[in-house]
């Protein structure tokens, strides 16, 4: 996993908000994420630590690679 560690859902929604996602709706503690071109929602759970799996698989959905991830969240 090469450097992705648990980061608050905060900071992790802007880089979604960076990717080019914008909020669709919220439910809960959940916050559901889209873009077009998506297969699927981008879903964030408000913790304090958002987990490397989650992390993981939302990059996946968003095709993004772990070097470009890093790069962005470095700049914050």
């Amino acid at each position: 996993m090469g450097g992705v560690r648990p980061i608050s859902w905060r900071t992790f929604e802007k880089f979604l908000i960076h990717a080019g996602c914008y909020l669709k709706r919220e439910r809960g503690d959940h916050l559901v994420y889209t873009r077009p071109g998506l297969s699927r929602p981008i879903i964030v759970k408000k913790v304090k630590d958002l987990p490397i799996f989650i992390i993981m698989n939302n990059l996946r959905v968003l095709g993004i690679s772990v070097e470009e991830y890093l790069q962005e969240i470095g700049k914050e």
